[in-house]
């Protein structure tokens, strides 16, 4: 196989395309987040001191120091991290809680104690080694 068929059938696999979606949906909401901290929960939270929180900075021997930046990315950060724990957590672990389990099916044959093959639960006589066994309930 060369490598361009190898490569071709790696991209074509389900779970590496839907991993690309995922990324760049993920990519989409990101900013959408970052839109929504910076474009209006900052706002809401400046009201009472009418300063933006994105406005904070310090300046130490002529190096800034960003602190507004950083807690606009860090409420991003954490709306974004309850956004997927909310939608995409909760729910997994709902259904794998609620996930029906089979139960495992009866046996319906046992083991020769001379031959070690397996015979049907009701035989008093080895298909194999032709040795009468015990009954099941004796077993």
């Amino acid at each position: 196989m060369s490598l361009g068929s190898e490569f071709k059938a790696f991209i074509l696999r389900g779970n590496v395309v839907d991993l690309a979606v995922g990324v760049v949906i993920g990519a989409a909401f990101g900013s959408v987040v970052t839109a929504l901290t910076k474009d209006i929960v900052n706002p809401l939270i400046g009201i009472p001191g009418k300063i933006s929180i994105g406005d904070y900075a310090f300046t130490v021997h002529g190096s800034k120091f960003m602190i507004g930046d950083f807690l606009n990315t860090l409420i991003s950060f954490i709306i974004m991290a309850f956004v997927i724990f909310l939608f995409v957590v909760k729910p997994v672990n709902w259904l794998m809680s609620h996930a029906k389990t089979e139960p495992a099916p009866a046996e319906t044959t046992r083991e020769c104690p001379f031959c070690i093959s397996k015979i049907p639960l009701a035989a008093t006589r080895c298909a194999f080694c032709t040795q009468e066994v015990p009954p099941a309930a004796a077993a």
